[in-house]
Protein backbone atom coordinates (compact mmCIF):
# COMPACT_ATOMS: atom_id res chain seq x y z
CA UNK A 1 0.00 0.00 0.00
CA UNK A 2 1.34 3.61 -1.26
CA UNK A 3 1.78 6.21 2.36
CA UNK A 4 4.17 8.72 0.62
CA UNK A 5 3.45 9.92 -2.81
CA UNK A 6 6.46 12.02 -4.22
CA UNK A 7 6.07 14.50 -7.35
CA UNK A 8 7.00 17.79 -9.03
CA UNK A 9 5.97 20.65 -7.00
CA UNK A 10 2.69 21.59 -9.13
CA UNK A 11 1.22 24.32 -10.39
CA UNK A 12 -2.31 25.84 -10.25
CA UNK A 13 -3.36 27.12 -14.26
CA UNK A 14 -6.47 29.25 -13.00
CA UNK A 15 -6.09 30.89 -9.53
CA UNK A 16 -7.95 34.17 -8.93
CA UNK A 17 -6.12 36.02 -6.15
CA UNK A 18 -7.98 39.62 -5.70
CA UNK A 19 -5.91 42.10 -4.87
CA UNK A 20 -5.12 44.20 -1.74
CA UNK A 21 -5.69 42.84 1.95
CA UNK A 22 -7.14 39.87 0.14
CA UNK A 23 -4.26 39.21 -1.78
CA UNK A 24 -2.52 38.76 0.68
CA UNK A 25 -3.97 36.63 3.59
CA UNK A 26 -4.68 34.05 0.41
CA UNK A 27 -1.41 33.97 -1.74
CA UNK A 28 0.58 32.08 1.35
CA UNK A 29 -2.38 29.32 1.01
CA UNK A 30 -1.04 29.40 -2.81
CA UNK A 31 2.59 29.83 -2.26
CA UNK A 32 2.48 26.93 -0.20
CA UNK A 33 2.69 24.08 -2.43
CA UNK A 34 2.55 25.94 -6.01
CA UNK A 35 5.34 26.58 -7.71
CA UNK A 36 3.55 28.95 -10.34
CA UNK A 37 -0.22 29.98 -11.21
CA UNK A 38 -2.23 31.66 -14.13
CA UNK A 39 -3.25 34.44 -12.54
CA UNK A 40 -7.47 35.76 -13.63
CA UNK A 41 -7.75 39.40 -14.42
CA UNK A 42 -11.16 40.01 -13.40
CA UNK A 43 -10.28 42.51 -10.94
CA UNK A 44 -12.30 45.58 -10.28
CA UNK A 45 -11.04 47.43 -12.79
CA UNK A 46 -9.84 44.71 -14.58
CA UNK A 47 -6.31 43.57 -15.95
CA UNK A 48 -6.73 45.06 -19.87
CA UNK A 49 -3.22 46.75 -20.78
CA UNK A 50 0.32 45.18 -20.11
CA UNK A 51 0.82 48.56 -17.56
CA UNK A 52 -2.75 46.46 -15.69
CA UNK A 53 -0.95 43.38 -15.65
CA UNK A 54 2.94 44.36 -15.29
CA UNK A 55 1.61 46.82 -11.84
CA UNK A 56 -1.02 43.67 -10.57
CA UNK A 57 2.57 41.00 -10.72
CA UNK A 58 4.78 43.68 -8.62
CA UNK A 59 1.75 43.73 -5.98
CA UNK A 60 1.54 40.05 -6.03
CA UNK A 61 5.47 39.82 -5.69
CA UNK A 62 5.33 42.34 -3.03
CA UNK A 63 2.83 39.62 -1.23
CA UNK A 64 4.99 36.73 -1.37
CA UNK A 65 5.89 35.28 2.01
CA UNK A 66 9.70 35.55 2.44
CA UNK A 67 11.71 32.92 1.05
CA UNK A 68 9.15 31.47 -1.37
CA UNK A 69 10.17 31.01 -4.95
CA UNK A 70 6.40 31.18 -6.59
CA UNK A 71 5.83 32.49 -9.77
CA UNK A 72 3.28 34.36 -10.80
CA UNK A 73 1.53 33.98 -14.66
CA UNK A 74 -0.08 36.80 -15.98
CA UNK A 75 -3.25 37.19 -17.80
CA UNK A 76 -5.03 39.79 -19.69
CA UNK A 77 -8.64 40.40 -19.62
CA UNK A 78 -9.71 40.34 -23.44
CA UNK A 79 -12.37 42.92 -24.02
CA UNK A 80 -13.73 44.24 -27.39
CA UNK A 81 -11.48 47.10 -27.59
CA UNK A 82 -8.13 45.43 -26.73
CA UNK A 83 -5.32 46.20 -28.66
CA UNK A 84 -3.52 43.41 -30.90
CA UNK A 85 -0.52 45.67 -30.49
CA UNK A 86 -0.49 44.98 -26.90
CA UNK A 87 -0.85 41.64 -26.58
CA UNK A 88 2.54 41.41 -28.97
CA UNK A 89 4.21 43.74 -27.07
CA UNK A 90 3.16 41.80 -23.96
CA UNK A 91 3.99 38.24 -25.24
CA UNK A 92 7.21 39.26 -26.56
CA UNK A 93 8.84 40.99 -23.44
CA UNK A 94 7.26 37.36 -21.60
CA UNK A 95 4.62 39.53 -19.29
CA UNK A 96 1.87 37.25 -19.92
CA UNK A 97 1.34 34.03 -20.28
CA UNK A 98 -2.16 33.56 -21.49
CA UNK A 99 -5.47 35.92 -22.32
CA UNK A 100 -8.47 35.34 -20.51
CA UNK A 101 -11.93 35.54 -22.58
CA UNK A 102 -15.06 35.84 -20.27
CA UNK A 103 -18.83 35.88 -21.86
CA UNK A 104 -19.61 39.38 -20.92
CA UNK A 105 -22.04 38.38 -17.60
CA UNK A 106 -21.00 34.96 -17.06
CA UNK A 107 -19.38 35.25 -13.55
CA UNK A 108 -17.84 37.55 -11.42
CA UNK A 109 -16.40 40.53 -12.45
CA UNK A 110 -16.86 39.54 -15.69
CA UNK A 111 -19.33 42.62 -17.19
CA UNK A 112 -16.13 43.96 -19.35
CA UNK A 113 -16.19 40.98 -21.04
CA UNK A 114 -17.02 40.18 -25.22
CA UNK A 115 -20.22 39.96 -26.60
CA UNK A 116 -19.23 39.89 -29.83
CA UNK A 117 -16.02 37.73 -31.09
CA UNK A 118 -15.95 39.04 -34.32
CA UNK A 119 -14.93 42.43 -32.71
CA UNK A 120 -12.09 40.81 -31.47
CA UNK A 121 -10.80 38.42 -34.41
CA UNK A 122 -7.89 40.73 -34.95
CA UNK A 123 -6.27 39.79 -31.05
CA UNK A 124 -7.05 36.00 -31.66
CA UNK A 125 -5.45 36.30 -35.07
CA UNK A 126 -2.50 38.00 -33.50
CA UNK A 127 -2.60 35.38 -30.62
CA UNK A 128 -2.02 32.60 -32.15
CA UNK A 129 0.73 33.78 -34.30
CA UNK A 130 2.90 35.37 -31.13
CA UNK A 131 1.88 31.71 -29.14
CA UNK A 132 -0.32 32.91 -26.57
CA UNK A 133 -3.13 30.77 -25.33
CA UNK A 134 -6.55 31.69 -24.97
CA UNK A 135 -8.63 30.91 -21.38
CA UNK A 136 -12.13 30.59 -22.15
CA UNK A 137 -14.73 30.99 -19.18
CA UNK A 138 -17.00 27.89 -21.82
CA UNK A 139 -20.52 29.37 -20.89
CA UNK A 140 -23.01 31.13 -23.05
CA UNK A 141 -25.08 33.67 -21.26
CA UNK A 142 -28.31 33.95 -23.21
CA UNK A 143 -31.00 33.78 -20.53
CA UNK A 144 -32.60 31.73 -22.29
CA UNK A 145 -30.32 28.93 -21.61
CA UNK A 146 -30.99 26.79 -19.02
CA UNK A 147 -27.56 26.85 -16.58
CA UNK A 148 -26.98 23.48 -16.60
CA UNK A 149 -26.24 23.72 -20.51
CA UNK A 150 -24.54 26.84 -20.90
CA UNK A 151 -21.14 24.51 -21.10
CA UNK A 152 -22.57 22.43 -24.24
CA UNK A 153 -24.20 25.13 -26.03
CA UNK A 154 -20.87 27.10 -25.85
CA UNK A 155 -18.56 24.32 -26.84
CA UNK A 156 -21.29 23.97 -30.00
CA UNK A 157 -22.26 27.71 -30.73
CA UNK A 158 -18.79 29.73 -29.59
CA UNK A 159 -15.58 27.31 -29.26
CA UNK A 160 -15.98 25.15 -31.50
CA UNK A 161 -16.63 27.50 -34.71
CA UNK A 162 -13.71 29.97 -33.11
CA UNK A 163 -11.48 26.63 -33.40
CA UNK A 164 -12.54 25.93 -37.06
CA UNK A 165 -11.80 29.70 -37.70
CA UNK A 166 -8.34 30.25 -36.29
CA UNK A 167 -7.23 26.44 -35.70
CA UNK A 168 -3.84 27.47 -35.42
CA UNK A 169 -4.80 29.30 -31.64
CA UNK A 170 -4.31 27.40 -28.89
CA UNK A 171 -7.60 27.19 -26.53
CA UNK A 172 -8.04 26.11 -22.58
CA UNK A 173 -10.94 25.32 -22.15
CA UNK A 174 -11.24 26.14 -18.06
CA UNK A 175 -12.89 24.09 -15.19
CA UNK A 176 -15.27 22.33 -17.14
CA UNK A 177 -17.72 20.53 -15.42
CA UNK A 178 -19.35 18.20 -18.32
CA UNK A 179 -18.93 14.63 -20.19
CA UNK A 180 -19.72 17.00 -23.23
CA UNK A 181 -16.49 18.80 -22.56
CA UNK A 182 -14.53 15.75 -21.95
CA UNK A 183 -15.74 14.12 -25.25
CA UNK A 184 -15.01 17.48 -26.76
CA UNK A 185 -11.52 17.71 -25.48
CA UNK A 186 -10.54 14.24 -26.08
CA UNK A 187 -11.67 14.67 -29.69
CA UNK A 188 -9.47 17.09 -30.57
CA UNK A 189 -6.26 17.95 -31.52
CA UNK A 190 -2.94 19.11 -29.00
CA UNK A 191 -4.22 23.25 -29.62
CA UNK A 192 -6.84 22.21 -27.14
CA UNK A 193 -6.72 21.70 -23.43
CA UNK A 194 -8.70 21.54 -20.75
CA UNK A 195 -8.57 22.70 -16.99
CA UNK A 196 -10.60 20.61 -14.34
CA UNK A 197 -11.00 22.12 -10.47
CA UNK A 198 -10.57 20.29 -7.28
CA UNK A 199 -14.04 20.95 -6.00
CA UNK A 200 -15.40 19.35 -10.07
CA UNK A 201 -14.05 16.07 -8.77
CA UNK A 202 -15.70 15.76 -5.93
CA UNK A 203 -18.91 17.83 -5.73
CA UNK A 204 -21.76 17.52 -7.95
CA UNK A 205 -25.28 19.41 -8.18
CA UNK A 206 -26.64 17.25 -4.88
CA UNK A 207 -24.16 18.81 -2.31
CA UNK A 208 -25.37 22.05 -3.57
CA UNK A 209 -29.16 21.49 -3.38
CA UNK A 210 -29.78 18.29 -1.10
CA UNK A 211 -31.14 19.17 2.34
CA UNK A 212 -30.51 22.94 2.06
CA UNK A 213 -28.30 25.42 0.18
CA UNK A 214 -25.39 24.90 0.20
CA UNK A 215 -23.66 28.37 -0.70
CA UNK A 216 -20.03 27.55 -0.20
CA UNK A 217 -20.23 24.65 -2.93
CA UNK A 218 -21.87 27.20 -5.24
CA UNK A 219 -19.74 28.23 -8.31
CA UNK A 220 -19.75 28.97 -11.96
CA UNK A 221 -19.78 27.24 -13.69
CA UNK A 222 -22.36 25.17 -11.47
CA UNK A 223 -21.56 21.47 -10.48
CA UNK A 224 -24.07 19.41 -12.74
CA UNK A 225 -25.13 15.59 -12.33
CA UNK A 226 -23.16 12.90 -10.60
CA UNK A 227 -22.51 11.28 -14.14
CA UNK A 228 -20.78 14.34 -15.92
CA UNK A 229 -18.41 14.65 -12.09
CA UNK A 230 -17.81 11.13 -13.29
CA UNK A 231 -16.53 11.56 -16.03
CA UNK A 232 -14.22 14.50 -15.16
CA UNK A 233 -12.59 12.37 -12.62
CA UNK A 234 -12.04 10.10 -15.55
CA UNK A 235 -10.79 12.48 -17.69
CA UNK A 236 -8.08 13.76 -14.65
CA UNK A 237 -6.91 9.93 -13.94
CA UNK A 238 -6.83 9.00 -17.17
CA UNK A 239 -3.39 10.16 -18.32
CA UNK A 240 -4.32 11.87 -21.02
CA UNK A 241 -1.99 15.05 -21.42
CA UNK A 242 -4.63 17.22 -22.62
CA UNK A 243 -6.09 17.71 -19.04
CA UNK A 244 -4.78 19.20 -16.27
CA UNK A 245 -5.25 20.93 -12.92
CA UNK A 246 -7.04 24.22 -12.48
CA UNK A 247 -8.31 24.86 -9.04
CA UNK A 248 -10.51 28.61 -10.05
CA UNK A 249 -9.49 29.04 -6.09
CA UNK A 250 -11.92 31.86 -5.54
CA UNK A 251 -11.93 34.00 -2.49
CA UNK A 252 -14.87 35.55 -1.30
CA UNK A 253 -15.70 36.60 2.09
CA UNK A 254 -17.90 33.84 4.16
CA UNK A 255 -20.60 36.80 5.01
CA UNK A 256 -20.74 37.06 1.10
CA UNK A 257 -21.18 33.29 0.72
CA UNK A 258 -23.92 33.15 2.68
CA UNK A 259 -26.01 36.09 1.90
CA UNK A 260 -29.17 36.61 0.03
CA UNK A 261 -27.36 36.89 -3.31
CA UNK A 262 -24.45 34.75 -2.34
CA UNK A 263 -21.48 34.80 -5.12
CA UNK A 264 -19.84 32.23 -6.82
CA UNK A 265 -16.45 30.64 -6.05
CA UNK A 266 -15.00 28.04 -3.90
CA UNK A 267 -12.33 28.46 -2.34
CA UNK A 268 -9.78 25.30 -2.24
CA UNK A 269 -5.86 26.78 -2.32
CA UNK A 270 -5.08 25.31 0.99
CA UNK A 271 -6.47 21.55 0.99
CA UNK A 272 -6.28 21.07 -3.12
CA UNK A 273 -3.00 18.86 -2.76
CA UNK A 274 -4.78 16.56 0.01
CA UNK A 275 -8.19 16.31 -1.95
CA UNK A 276 -6.48 15.34 -4.91
CA UNK A 277 -4.53 12.37 -3.36
CA UNK A 278 -7.54 11.04 -2.11
CA UNK A 279 -9.90 11.19 -5.07
CA UNK A 280 -6.70 9.84 -7.73
CA UNK A 281 -6.14 6.83 -5.04
CA UNK A 282 -9.85 6.33 -4.78
CA UNK A 283 -9.66 5.61 -9.07
CA UNK A 284 -6.78 3.46 -8.32
CA UNK A 285 -4.82 6.03 -10.19
CA UNK A 286 -2.37 7.66 -7.81
CA UNK A 287 0.65 7.29 -10.40
CA UNK A 288 -1.57 9.96 -12.63
CA UNK A 289 -1.79 12.51 -9.86
CA UNK A 290 2.04 13.87 -10.59
CA UNK A 291 0.87 14.50 -14.48
CA UNK A 292 -2.41 15.80 -13.41
CA UNK A 293 -1.09 18.36 -11.46
CA UNK A 294 2.81 18.69 -12.29
CA UNK A 295 3.53 17.71 -15.76
CA UNK A 296 0.92 18.01 -18.28
CA UNK A 297 0.14 22.37 -17.70
CA UNK A 298 3.42 22.90 -17.98
CA UNK A 299 3.81 21.20 -21.43
CA UNK A 300 0.67 22.54 -22.73
CA UNK A 301 1.94 25.91 -21.99
CA UNK A 302 4.90 25.26 -23.18
CA UNK A 303 7.04 25.59 -19.92
CA UNK A 304 9.48 23.19 -18.36
CA UNK A 305 8.06 21.18 -15.27
CA UNK A 306 8.86 22.64 -12.02
CA UNK A 307 12.36 20.73 -10.53
CA UNK A 308 11.87 20.87 -7.08
CA UNK A 309 9.65 18.20 -5.69
CA UNK A 310 6.72 17.62 -2.51
CA UNK A 311 5.90 14.51 -0.77
CA UNK A 312 2.60 13.67 0.44
CA UNK A 313 2.17 11.14 2.61
CA UNK A 314 -0.78 9.05 4.48
CA UNK A 315 -1.35 9.07 7.74
CA UNK A 316 -3.99 10.13 10.65
CA UNK A 317 -6.88 13.12 8.90
CA UNK A 318 -5.48 16.11 8.06
CA UNK A 319 -6.95 18.90 10.51
CA UNK A 320 -6.92 22.14 8.04
CA UNK A 321 -8.91 25.46 9.14
CA UNK A 322 -12.49 26.31 8.34
CA UNK A 323 -11.57 29.59 7.19
CA UNK A 324 -8.97 31.69 6.59
CA UNK A 325 -8.75 34.99 7.73
CA UNK A 326 -8.58 38.11 6.32
CA UNK A 327 -8.72 42.02 7.47
CA UNK A 328 -12.13 41.70 6.10
CA UNK A 329 -13.44 38.72 7.97
CA UNK A 330 -13.10 34.97 7.33
CA UNK A 331 -13.04 32.99 3.98
CA UNK A 332 -14.26 29.32 4.32
CA UNK A 333 -12.43 26.89 3.08
CA UNK A 334 -13.91 24.05 0.77
CA UNK A 335 -14.74 21.44 2.50
CA UNK A 336 -14.81 17.86 0.88
CA UNK A 337 -17.18 16.08 2.77
CA UNK A 338 -14.99 13.27 3.40
CA UNK A 339 -11.81 13.07 5.76
CA UNK A 340 -8.37 14.08 4.21
CA UNK A 341 -5.71 11.07 4.92
CA UNK A 342 -3.11 12.63 2.26
CA UNK A 343 -1.25 15.82 3.68
CA UNK A 344 2.21 17.37 1.96
CA UNK A 345 5.00 17.29 4.25
CA UNK A 346 7.02 20.55 5.82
Amino acid sequence: MTETLTLRRPDDWHLHLRDGAMLKAVLPETTRHFGRAIIMPNLVPPVVTPADAAEYRDRILAAKPDGSKFRPLMTLYLTETTEPRDIRAAAEIGLITAVKLYPAGATTNSASGVRDLTKVRRVLETMAQVGIPLCCHGEVTDPAIDIFDREAVFIDTVLDPLRRDIPELRVVMEHITTSDAVQYVTGSDGNLGATITTHHLIIDRNHILVGGIKPHYYCLPVAKRATHRDALVAAATSGDPRFFLGTDSAPHLTKDKESACGCAGVFSATNTMSCLAQVFEAAGALDKLEGFASVNGPKFYRLPPNEETITLRKGAPVAYPAAIETEGGPVTVFDPGFPLYWHVED
